[in-house]
């Protein structure tokens, strides 16, 4: 495998992995009862729409953390599962298994000997740990560091956003996406994994998401609403599933991408579950931009936003 392998690679987890956590906190729920998972207000049956969302919002916010499970498909890129557990109190941190099992960047794995990789996700970067074959062909270390102000100037608006995201966002963006789109209906009542819960779903404004839910520039906006439309993302279904403690037990969020549909499902559990996520070790970590400066190129520059798994 060529050493621009390595670098694509990298590029492409840089893309997926830190989608993957912002997704699984975009759209968090559980069925337990940790620490913090105190309801707030009535029961999510007997509330209005609104006012179950803004109790789910408030419960969320302080339960702090819980476990993760949720599969996520975008287009002809990948379809994969993420399982682990993840933590906000004070930035993202947190843990996730994420195994591809299809499109092109499973296929990308494969080359690399596995299609499974740990994120372990910090207030200021997130990690990826690689296997044997890929740590001998990239100097020996089996960590990458993505800097989240690295990833800002690796994908330009969209990077700004992710950063954003990765570091400001809560458990119940879904909750507040619904909210600030000013369309959500409640659907009926449920039963999921055992869990007796109340269905709402909306349609919102991908673009309009991130200008009310992130601290953004006017330019940045422009500049990601620009890439979003070149994606082919416009607008994307959200449907979520509040238990009585007005927690969110299950997410699902659906829209249309340039490369074919995307869709995630994530179920959440044990609120208040414990999380610890260390920094790997430095000597056996690999920053990212540093991968990057080796081969002379530096993030922002084009070859390093492609995200493509191919081997050249």
């Amino acid at each position: 495998m060529k050493s621009t392998t390595v670098r694509r690679v990298a590029c492409s987890i840089t893309v997926v992995t830190v989608l993957s956590g912002a997704a699984a906190c975009d759209s968090s729920g559980s069925g337990g009862s940790g620490r913090g998972a105190g309801t707030s207000g009535g029961s999510a049956t007997h509330l209005s729409p609104v006012a179950a969302l803004r109790s789910a919002e408030k419960s969320t916010d302080g339960a702090d953390s819980a476990r993760v499970e949720s599969t996520t498909t975008m287009g002809s890129v990948m379809s994969m599962k993420a399982d682990g557990a993840l933590g906000w109190h004070e930035g993202l941190t947190g843990n996730l298994v994420i195994t591809y099992t299809g499109g092109t960047m499973a296929a990308t794995m494969r080359q690399l000997g596995t299609t499974s990789m740990q994120a372990r996700y910090r207030p200021d970067a997130y990690y990826a740990r690689m296997g044997e074959q890929f740590a001998r062909r990239a100097g020996g270390k089996h960590w990458i560091r993505y800097g989240y102000k690295d990833l800002a100037r690796l994908g330009g608006s969209s990077g700004a956003y992710l950063q954003d995201q990765m570091q400001n966002t809560t458990p119940n963006q879904s909750v507040k996406l619904l909210l600030a789109s000013g369309d959500v209906k409640k659907v009926g009542t449920e039963r999921v994994r055992g869990v007796d819960t109340t269905h709402y779903a909306g349609t919102v404004d991908v673009a309009d998401l991130a200008r009310k839910n992130s601290d953004l520039s006017a330019g940045q906006l422009a500049g990601l609403k620009k890439q979003l439309t070149q994606a082919g993302v416009g607008t994307e279904t959200v449907d979520i599933w509040l238990n009585d403690k007005n927690l969110l037990v299950k997410a699902v969020e659906k829209g249309t991408m340039a490369t074919g549909e995307y869709a995630q499902i994530a179920y959440y559990s044990d609120y208040g579950v414990k999380v610890s996520a260390p920094e790997p070790p430095a000597g056996d970590t690999e920053d990212f931009k540093d991968l990057l400066k080796n081969q002379g190129l530096t993030p922002g520059s084009g070859d390093t936003a492609t995200g493509s798994g191919s081997s050249s």
